[in-house]
């Protein structure tokens, strides 16, 4: 709901100057304050490991469960002075991506 509402949901935090913050890098993209999450990217790679892995005829049970190891935190400089809000350096500084 929140992904396929993302633009609407924005609008409306950013409206009433609610900052949001998610795990989805897409909200933060077209206006949200900050997200920190899995990196899709990676995740997806690791769908077709397992998928290459199932079809060279491993069994899915026997495949371990791995979580993500890669994870970035994307913040919008923009949304925060729009919100009046200071980023410390030092979170910027640690931020895979920053949006001006």
């Amino acid at each position: 709901m929140f992904t396929a509402r993302r633009v609407q949901l924005t609008t409306l935090a950013t409206r009433y100057m609610i900052p949001m913050i998610s795990g989805n890098r897409q909200i933060t993209e077209i206006g949200g304050l900050m997200s920190y999450g899995a990196n899709i990217t990676d995740a997806y790679r690791q769908v077709g490991v397992y998928v290459g892995r199932i079809l060279k005829g491993e069994k899915p049970a026997d495949l371990p469960v791995v979580q993500s190891t890669k994870f970035e935190l994307v913040i919008n400089a923009e949304t925060a002075r729009i919100l009046g809000l200071t980023v410390p350096s030092t979170l910027l500084a640690t931020a895979d991506e920053v949006i001006e």
